[in-house]
């Protein structure tokens, strides 16, 4: 890193030798510095804690790392923008989201990404090794496949799992819009709100946005809006078909767009400005593709009140850090078994509520760097998982 000047464009040496020999590693957490203290840590003392847990299995949580243990778990087939690379080529992605989980959450993770593409193996290699963690974070699976698989593995562990590709990026776009509904004088519940993106991302975020009162919405994919009426639609298409779009939109994204008071960009495709020249007035344009938004900020600000992306450098950035370390912290904290909608939405408000008052057309979500940020969620993550529970 370049300390004298941080804001210094980083060149590819750069990158590369800070990932040599990988961006984790174990460290103790109790001293070894004597006989006494091998004694206590090893063997013979270590055998007490073992036949300990043996009789009371509760003990398990408390006497290991597992209780505070984040796997994130990956098949290497939708890494970032780089798409099906592979299990070894996807390892130092998932270091760098462990690294985020200690640096952000607090939270011991390791990364585990396995060579295979079949579901139920994974699934099976999950179970069989339940001991070792105490939750799961799914990383970078490509869809429909990644719908399938977070659902099996929610009901084979007893355990908090979370695809954050999904449900962190439904997060943080949530919270980002609760922040630009208010700056421009509307509710949750009165949006039209347009999603590019039927993928893990657009299904997300519609969920989290029903949840949440928004009742109108209209998905688009490569081939349209998509409605009822389309017989192409199976897997997750088909089932957001008949509760989304209820205007009978049809067409493209520029009919979608028409009148539109939110557009909400989880795709890759380009969005052509008179299309969104066609939205409402004040409107709220999240253009998160990375790195090519699918409409410019410059672009989009000549027609929206509020703007947001994926990128670091442009104002308002949706991203997941913002969520899953104090989602996963939450759940831990709490010892929930998993991670509900309703503390999704609470994790979603609780980022808007770092803001706050202070919230501007280029301040509607927190810094990813603002240590508020992974304490509010958590705190409120766990409250709600605690009032699931009474």
């Amino acid at each position: 890193m370049n300390i004298e000047n941080p804001n210094a464009p980083i060149t590819d040496d750069e990158v590369f030798r800070e990932h040599e020999g990988g961006k984790l590693s174990v460290e103790s957490t109790r001293p070894l510095n004597s006989q006494r203290d091998l004694s206590i840590a090893y063997t013979p003392g270590v055998a007490k804690v073992s036949q300990a847990i043996a009789e009371d299995p509760s003990l398990h949580a408390s006497h290991t790392w597992t209780d505070r243990l984040v796997v994130v778990l990956s098949d290497g087939s939708a890494v970032l923008g780089l798409g099906d690379i592979g299990p070894a080529a996807s390892l130092p992605v998932m270091e760098g989201k462990s690294v985020l989980f200690r640096e952000f959450g607090g939270l011991n993770s390791i990364p585990l990404v396995i060579s295979t593409r079949d579901i139920d193996e994974i699934v099976e290699t999950m179970v069989r090794l339940r001991p070792s963690f105490g939750a799961v974070n799914l990383e970078d699976v490509a869809a429909p496949r990644c719908f399938e698989l977070e659902a099996k593995l929610k009901e084979a562990l007893d355990c908090p799992v979370m695809h954050d590709d999904q449900h962190g990026t439904a997060v943080v776009v949530l919270g980002a819009l609760i922040n630009a509904a208010r700056l421009t004088g509307r509710e949750l519940s009165g949006l039209r709100v347009v999603i590019a993106g039927a993928g893990a991302a657009g299904i997300a975020v519609t969920e989290i946005l029903e949840q949440s009162g928004v009742t109108d919405i209209v998905i688009t994919d490569s081939k349209g809006v998509i409605h009822s009426g389309r017989d192409d639609l199976s897997g997750v298409k088909a089932e957001v078909a008949p509760r989304t779009n209820p205007r009978g939109v049809t067409g493209g994204i520029a009919d979608a767009l028409e009148g539109a008071d939110v557009f909400i960009g989880v795709s890759s495709s380009k969005v052509p400005e008179e299309a969104i020249a066609k939205m409402a007035a004040d409107s709220i344009i999240f253009a998160l593709s990375n790195p090519d938004p699918e409409v410019m900020p410059d672009v989009a600000a000549r027609h929206a009140a509020v703007v947001a992306t994926g990128r670091s450098d442009f104002p308002n950035q949706i991203n997941n850090v913002l969520a899953f370390p104090g989602i996963f912290r939450g759940a831990l904290d709490a010892g929930a078994r998993e991670i509900s909608a309703e503390m999704k939405v609470a994790a979603a408000e609780a980022i808007a509520d770092v803001v706050g008052t202070a919230a501007e057309v280029d301040y509607i979500v927190p810094s990813p760097l603002d240590p508020r940020v992974a304490e509010t969620v958590a705190d409120a993550v766990r409250r709600t998982a605690q009032a699931q529970e009474a």
